[in-house]
């Protein structure tokens, strides 16, 4: 196979898609940051300073949000449809519709079974409390991955 045997669109369809993707990767850092902003401002103390410090709680339950949201933001790109920038925004507007849901409904499951987040994130040993919400996070990141679809 030479250079010549390349035919004369395979580079502009080649740099196309780089910029699909290098776009795309932009929309999907954008709502994980926006994600993981989501559940540190709905839960009390900030979970970064908790997760740096090793609290085993916020560790656990962080964890489970980012995957969840990863679950959302992968979905949300995978369903994008018509131009690239008919793509970039129904993923970025599914995406942020799917964080706000998810966030909300873990919350709304602390609040129902009356676990005290705070308590949780803040203890020194893992509290089994962490793996209902850390559980609850991941449930949901998908049942809202599965709406997007």
């Amino acid at each position: 196979m030479t250079l010549a045997a390349i035919g004369p669109a395979f580079f502009p369809i080649i740099g196309r898609g780089i910029g699909a993707i290098l776009l795309y990767a932009v929309v999907g850092v954008l709502l994980m940051l926006l994600g993981f902003w989501a559940v540190d401002v709905t839960t009390p103390g900030k979970l970064n300073q908790l997760v740096r410090a090793g609290l085993p709680g916020a560790v656990l339950v962080t964890a489970a949000g980012m995957v969840s949201m990863a679950f959302i933001v992968l979905t949300a790109i995978w369903s994008s449809t018509g131009t690239l920038v008919e793509g970039l925004l129904g993923a970025l507007i599914f995406g942020l519709v799917g964080i706000v849901v998810q966030v909300g409904g873990v919350r709304l499951l602390e609040w129902v079974t009356g676990i005290r987040i705070g308590d949780v994130l803040n203890a020194e040993e893992l509290q089994p409390q962490a793996f209902v919400v850390a559980a609850a996070h991941l449930a949901l990141g998908l049942v809202v991955a599965v709406a997007i679809i």
